[in-house]
């Protein structure tokens, strides 16, 4: 089949796209007020973008809590999102009244991050820290209004739980990462799903 993204006009029951560009990490991303509230809420349009040095990007529909926080407070924390705390994860993309709380909701506890004032998830197997660089409004081919927001990230710190550790390398299958899908779909990592290749000399 083909479908001209304008129209949308696919024919089937749900837009396809997201289950096309998948997995996707889930950004699940602590900011804060200026006024000291917390938001926590996870977003599957999020990547790493950069190692040198470490930068993250996510994308938000409309000025949600936490971009509006981040740029009040130029920091964020990105959350590993895994596979024994999924519930907690779709516990805190409800919408709840601006200010309140989504670690308090889910059930989670927070940790103090070192470098920047938002928490950290304390049962998250690894965090980076953030400090805010920009945000870009995603701007459609025809103009208009943008539905989406870009904020870009450089990583100021790294959090790893050191069960983790083998032999130097972070275990990331050990952790279970779980990544967004179409639809109501997720995928996690695991072991038996890793392989490795090495890249080709020039």
């Amino acid at each position: 089949m083909f479908y001209e993204t304008a129209s949308n006009a696919h024919g089937l029951p749900h837009d396809p796209f997201k289950a096309l560009v998948t997995p996707r990490p889930i950004g699940w991303i602590t900011a804060m007020s200026a006024n000291g509230e917390i938001n926590l809420s996870p977003y599957s349009f999020f990547n790493a973008v950069s190692d040198t040095p470490p930068m993250v990007a996510f994308s938000s529909h409309g000025k949600k809590d936490a971009v509006t926080f981040i740029e009040e407070t130029k920091e964020f924390v990105c959350n590993l999102a895994t596979w024994d705390l999924r519930h907690q994860m779709n516990a805190t993309s409800a919408l709840l009244p601006r200010g309140e709380n989504e670690m308090l909701h889910a059930g989670l506890a927070a940790a103090p991050s070192r470098l920047v004032k938002p928490p950290r998830v304390a049962e998250a197997p690894a965090a980076l820290e953030c400090r805010f660089l920009q945000t870009v409004p995603l701007v459609p081919l025809e103009g208009g209004e943008p539905g989406y927001f870009l904020v870009i990230g450089q990583v100021v710190g790294i959090h790893i739980d050191d069960r983790f550790i083998t032999d130097g390398l972070v275990d990331t299958a050990a952790m279970r990462p779980i990544a967004r899908a179409g639809y109501r779909d997720y995928f996690v990592s695991t072991a038996e799903t890793r392989f490795s290749i090495t890249r080709p000399g020039g």
